[in-house]
């Protein structure tokens, strides 16, 4: 019956298509009444199920106005992460957990179509020349795009999706992903400005932190959020300007990076400056913006702990400009006042695994201070990680905190 069904819809789709009045926007009513209409003179000649209809309905849509058998997935929200490896292979993760999807594309021609659409909504281009693009879907969905030559097993997508109503720190600690007493110290830390970092490994929730982290921002406040593709979901604050990068195209189009939004934001009198994340020269900006009066501010990165998320950022910082690294260490503990690192387990559950403080700078070395551990207990078994993120010793420096009227 499987195969019956694939023979319809391209002949409803074939169909459709051939009947599209092409000059001018046709609304999505009336495709659906267009394909209403097939299925019904369809039916006259062969017997289709209610069930087979409906199928036939929604899929033939998806292909013509979605994501084709990707709409099914995009609008699922037990998935959070779908990977296209080619026309035949695509694997969905649900829970922290790996599964392959037993639906394919029909050609590379249609998963092209699928891919171009994509990126067409965020005015990128993806092509042979310029075959890697970061882009989003119009619910936010963060998507990659590899083609070939580079990706040697056909066209790659991968769409991190995020969930509908934005996760809250109240959902965290449902999760136990921290403890109240951690989450009611950070409150107070992002309230009083301390500038936070948060670092972690693909996957291990730093978006979804960083979105927690940004409702207990004071909402008179003008904030500005600089990403490469927007996915940040901030809510409450009114004064809130959302800036994203644009990458060159043949049309003459110069590149506008993260560096050029960050020395942009500057100039926009911000009270706090959120970068999404940072992995290039930008390190570099976002650190003078550090420096510069702008407390309070945001962003996230990747590393395998605090320690490597700093030896990294000065790498990106020295990528950019050749200055000594006593430099450049200086200012890194002069403007990153705490590291919240996040990790993802064993048995898949992400938890924030240490809060971190910059104590000071002393020969040659950038002196830190953990404030919270998580300690994993004896009891723990591979597919269940039990333990608890304890405190470790007290916050040093709590100028802000005095000067913000707040006690811990």
């Amino acid at each position: 019956m499987e195969g019956q069904v694939i023979k319809y819809l391209k002949m409803i789709r074939e169909h459709v298509i051939n009947e599209l009045d092409i000059s001018r926007e046709m609304k999505d009513e009336e495709i659906y009444e267009m394909i209403d209409q097939y299925i019904i003179e369809l039916s006259k000649e062969v017997y289709i199920g209610l069930e087979i209809k409906n199928t036939l309905r929604t899929e033939v849509f998806n292909s013509l106005r979605k994501l084709d058998i990707l709409q099914e997935l995009v609008d699922d929200n037990t998935v959070t992460e779908i990977m296209v490896n080619g026309t035949d292979n695509i694997f969905v993760e649900r829970a922290g957990h790996l599964y392959k999807w037993e639906k394919s594309f029909e050609s590379k021609e249609k998963l092209s179509d699928v891919i171009q659409q994509i990126v067409a909504r965020t005015n990128r281009v993806v092509n042979e020349s310029t075959p890697i693009v970061d882009s989003r879907l119009e619910n936010g969905a963060r998507v990659n795009v590899v083609l070939p030559p580079v990706a040697l097993n056909g066209p790659i997508v991968t769409i991190r999706r995020f969930p509908d109503k934005p996760i809250g720190m109240r959902e965290l600690l449902k999760w136990n992903s921290i403890s109240q007493e951690a989450a009611d110290f950070l409150e107070k830390l992002v309230v009083a400005g301390y500038n936070i970092f948060i670092s972690g490994g693909t996957g291990s929730g730093k978006t979804t932190f960083l979105n927690a982290l940004s409702n207990f921002i004071p909402k008179d406040e003008r904030i500005i959020t600089i990403e490469d593709s927007a996915e940040l979901q901030i809510n409450g604050i009114e004064n809130l300007v959302k800036l994203e990068t644009r990458n060159a195209n043949v049309e003459g189009m110069v590149a506008i990076t993260i560096r050029d939004l960050i020395k942009s934001a500057l100039r926009m009198r911000p009270n706090r400056i959120i970068v999404g994340e940072v992995r290039g020269t930008e390190a570099i900006d976002m650190i003078q913006c550090l420096n510069t009066g702008h407390d309070g501010s945001l962003s996230t990165g990747h590393a395998n702990s605090s320690k490597d998320m700093l030896s990294r950022l000065e790498t990106m910082i020295l990528m950019g400009m050749d200055i000594p690294i006593n430099a450049v260490r200086r200012q890194l503990e002069a403007g990153i006042d705490i590291i919240v690192h996040l990790g993802r387990l064993r048995d898949k559950s992400r938890k924030v695994l240490e809060i971190v403080e910059i104590t000071g700078y002393e020969n040659g070395e950038i002196q830190t201070t953990p404030l919270y551990q998580f300690i994993e207990e004896t009891n723990s078994k591979k597919d269940c990680v039990i333990g608890s993120l304890q405190k470790i010793t007290d916050l040093k420096y709590t100028d802000k905190l005095k000067a913000a009227g707040i006690s811990l």
